[in-house]
């Protein structure tokens, strides 16, 4: 599992609850409350496409068998 991207989306998804519902800020220009809606909803988008990857990549197993094949015939290669 990447551990920035899970840091980062928990980081989002704590930012936009306290600025949804813990600071009390009025102002004609921006409405914090919805840019706190905004990080908390990029928040778990990430940290869904993050556990998301990771489920994925931990499934894929590759096992091959090999033949081994041992040369016993001493005539060509003899000992020193």
């Amino acid at each position: 599992m990447r551990a920035g991207g899970l840091s980062l989306s928990v980081l989002l998804l704590a930012a936009g609850a306290i600025l949804t519902w813990a600071v009390n800020i009025e102002s004609n220009n921006v409405d914090v409350a919805t840019v706190g809606v905004i990080l908390m909803a990029a928040g778990g988008a990430g940290l869904t496409a993050t556990l998301a990857f990771a489920a994925a990549g931990s499934r894929t197993v590759v096992e091959r068998d090999r033949e081994v094949v041992v040369d016993r015939d001493r005539t060509r290669h003899p000992e020193p």
